[in-house]
């Protein structure tokens, strides 16, 4: 029996290496600098891209992964994810930027895609008793990712300097160090035996001390795409990554313009955001534990209705990072809750598929929050009306979830009144 923590930390591993997708504002500059046709859209493409794939072989991949098992699947994403960054380099090499989609775009993006499913069902059978600890640790790996690549990326870079092949080299070196620590750590994933339960979770429930809260349903990943609760989490992880990375895309103009900060401290602020995207994954994710994932939601669209319409107006530096980093704790929660979230909606007999379709609302998401975030500062000449619409967007957002616990609360009746009509019957 492998140790289930040993489990955990190698989805951390899969999940840190891939997460270093979130430290390509690092390539951006340097980029046009060795392509100097490419337009900044051109080179923002190649990120689009990655997260547009991302979505899409999650949803794709989903079967492939619940049929194969996470080591194979793992093993599969480190190929796609590596391998990508070595093609990347190539282009880079070339200075054909073409290549570089094709390589960190569609191929690192599958990769990507492939490997952020690859242990979320896993962790969740290994840990019955703490599911939103265990997926929260693992997403929490994709949320330091780029706190640990960003730095790395940026010393290689310059080690070599940009026109001596600074780039290329960073993706060379980098796809050979992410395909061995990701193989490293899909070789150790592998599911537990079914019903499996940790000791002292089984001994807690022959004593009486615990009761085992079963799962509202068990469908397949095609059975729960056609239910009302599928489409809420769909829409609530949409509107909560669409707004959150709207702020992300624009936090450095937004602290320049509403608090006057510099453009380095305003880069400062920025390198402090991943910190707390990885730690609202964990923390978030570990609260949903004791709250109730739904529960767990409202909180963050409360929160962030209150956020997002006072951001504007904060004129104070202090105050400005506290707001900012909270709807980044927000952020980074709701991708840690949700593999827990669709284990209680759905149970776990295809909850890796079931993840991938509803991260669709992910790829979808990656194109139209900077888009949506663009348009409306170039039609109203400021963030502050932007900030005041994603607030009428989590408004819609509690609404649904309001709705999902309704949903929830009536389904947990339901079974326990059929569990009650079948003890009286048994007993009779």
């Amino acid at each position: 029996m492998k140790n289930r923590w040993l489990i955990a930390a190698s989805a951390v591993g899969v999940h840190a290496s891939i997460g270093s997708v979130y430290a390509f504002s690092v390539f951006k500059k340097p980029l046009g600098n060795l392509i100097e046709t490419a337009s900044n859209n051109e080179i923002a493409m190649t990120f689009s891209l990655a997260i547009f794939f991302l979505g899409l072989s999650a949803a794709i991949m989903g079967h492939f992964v619940e049929k194969h098992g996470p080591r194979k699947s793992g093993m599969l994403a480190a190929s796609f994810f590596g391998g990508g960054l070595l093609i990347a380099g190539l282009g880079a090499s070339m200075e054909n930027l073409y290549v570089i989609w094709l390589g960190y775009g569609v191929l690192g993006g599958i990769g990507l895609g492939i490997g952020y499913i690859t242990p979320v069902s896993t962790l969740v059978k290994w840990f019955p008793d703490r599911r939103g600890l265990a997926t929260g640790l693992a997403i929490m790996g994709f949320g330091f990712g780029a706190m640990i690549g960003g730095p790395v990326f940026n010393a290689i870079i310059e080690h070599f300097g940009v026109q001596n092949g600074g780039i290329a080299n960073t993706w060379y070196i980098m796809g050979v160090v992410y395909l061995i620590v990701m193989f490293a750590s899909a070789s150790y994933l592998e599911r537990p035996p079914e019903g499996w339960m940790p000791e002292g979770m089984k001994a807690a429930v022959a004593a009486g001390t615990k009761k085992i809260t079963a799962d509202l349903t068990q469908q397949t990943a095609n059975e729960a795409v056609k239910t009302a609760p599928f489409w809420g989490l769909w829409i609530m992880m949409f509107i909560n990554i669409t707004c959150g990375i709207g702020v992300i895309y624009s936090a450095s103009p937004l602290a320049q313009e509403s608090i006057g900060l510099t453009a380095a401290q305003a880069a400062a602020v920025v390198g402090l955001m991943s910190l707390f995207n990885g730690l609202g994954r964990i923390g978030w994710a570990s609260l949903s534990d004791y709250l109730g994932r739904g529960n767990t939601y409202m909180a963050f669209f409360i929160l962030q209705i209150v956020l997002f319409w006072a951001l504007p107006n904060i004129t104070s530096v202090i105050l400005f990072q506290i707001v900012l980093y909270t709807i980044l704790t927000c952020y980074g929660g709701g991708f840690a809750t949700l593999p827990a979230f669709i284990g209680d909606l759905f149970g776990t007999k295809q909850l890796g598929a079931i993840h991938g379709y509803v991260l669709t609302a992910w790829a979808m998401a990656g194109l139209a929050g900077p888009q949506i975030n663009a348009y409306l500062r170039t039609v109203t000449g400021s963030y502050e009306t932007t900030l005041y619409i994603f607030t009428g967007c989590f408004v819609v957002a509690l609404a649904v979830s309001l709705m999902m616990k309704v949903y929830i609360a009536r389904a947990t009746d339901r079974i326990e009144a059929e569990k009650d009509v079948a003890l009286a019957e048994a007993a009779s």
